[in-house]
């Protein structure tokens, strides 16, 4: 027993100051991890950058939807298929799959905003699971122009969730050639900021 114990101390000994504080984010969290998901779109890495943040605070399970067809690289191409898509109703098949949704009470559901609207592949992705008594708290990245309608769409999608109060920040802009890069000030005030909408809506 005492080896064991001595084992730990050096094992955590030799954590770097990053580690400890994923390891103390996580123990904060109001949250259990093994009943979180967090599950993120994110074509510039700009809600990536976001749902990492928000998993070093909670813990839990970290996916990216991904699309069994892809959509094209060019932005004026993408725009105008999302328009079709938006137009039209379809929703395009996911290849992420999420089997043992069930297990999770939490999930949150990040994306950014396309056309004012929510993406069809979170529209997928909300129309094909079950998601009663859940939780959902959705969070965004956007131009600028904000969340247009997208929150509001995720209600309507999953009526029976409860729906927690939403995230959102400015990203960068794909069609100037300007992203949102996660470092230095800019990184500290999105960890800054996102704390301070987990502490409200008391998940840490």
């Amino acid at each position: 027993m005492l080896n064991q114990l001595l084992a730990f101390f050096l094992l955590f000994s030799a954590c770097s100051s990053s580690q400890i504080d994923d390891i103390q984010a996580t123990v904060d969290s109001k949250l259990n991890p093994d009943k979180v998901l967090i599950v993120y779109l994110s074509r510039t890495n700009n809600t990536k950058a976001i749902a990492e943040i928000i998993h070093k605070q909670v813990g839990g399970n970290l996916i990216a939807l991904e699309l069994e067809n892809p959509y094209p690289k060019d932005y004026r191409q993408i725009v105008d298929q999302v328009a079709k898509e938006n137009e039209t109703g379809f929703l395009p098949l996911l290849k992420t799959k999420i089997d043992d949704i069930e297990k999770y009470e939490t999930i949150f559901i990040g994306f950014p905003t396309w056309g004012m609207q929510l993406p069809p592949p979170i529209k997928s992705f909300l129309k094909s699971h079950n998601l009663n008594s859940k939780n959902i708290i959705p969070f965004n990245t956007n131009a600028g122009y904000g969340i247009g309608s997208s929150f509001e769409t995720v209600k309507a999608l999953a009526p029976n969730s409860k729906i927690r109060e939403g995230f959102t920040t400015k990203g960068g802009v794909e069609r100037d050639g300007i992203y949102f890069v996660m470092e230095g000030d800019k990184e500290k005030q999105a960890q800054e900021e996102i704390t301070k909408w987990l502490k409200r809506i008391k998940v840490i």
